[in-house]
């Protein structure tokens, strides 16, 4: 069974073209950085694992997936070769993305709450209310 279940941050946008007969194919490519369970010195160190979509996967991937974002993805591992101009032949190993999911921040609950309730809603006001608490408990 090939089968593989990644969370991480994208390292940067991901990157979007169009393949296929006529060019009617979405594809898109993005590095995610997996963070490895132990610290080596106490330095915490990250695999980069590069990630390919296809389809209507793909072009949500170009609109909503951003730099930092944290996601959960599942896939399968795909290994390939190419030779580059040098004619050096090059190996490849991706996670083509079968399914990915957003995980929920902060900004991103209050960003989904102000878009179900259409009222302005204040990102800061939980640091507010945080420093109010504080502030009480000095008292």
């Amino acid at each position: 069974m090939n089968k593989v279940i990644l969370m991480g941050r994208l390292t940067k946008n991901p990157e979007i073209k169009y393949a296929g007969k006529d060019n009617d194919m979405a594809v898109a490519r993005y590095m995610l950085a997996v963070n490895r369970r132990y610290k080596r010195d106490g330095e915490q160190e990250a695999d980069f694992i590069s990630c390919v979509t296809f389809g209507k996967s793909a072009e949500f991937a170009q609109k909503y997936l951003h730099k930092g974002m944290r996601i959960v993805i599942g896939g399968r591992i795909s290994t390939g070769n190419y030779k580059d101009k040098d004619g050096k032949m090059i190996y490849t190993t991706d996670v083509i993305v079968e399914s990915m999911n957003l995980l929920r921040t902060r900004t991103t609950a209050v960003v989904k709450t102000q878009l179900v309730h259409r009222k302005p809603i204040r990102t800061d006001l939980w640091k507010q209310q945080k420093v109010r608490s504080h502030l009480t408990n000095l008292e």
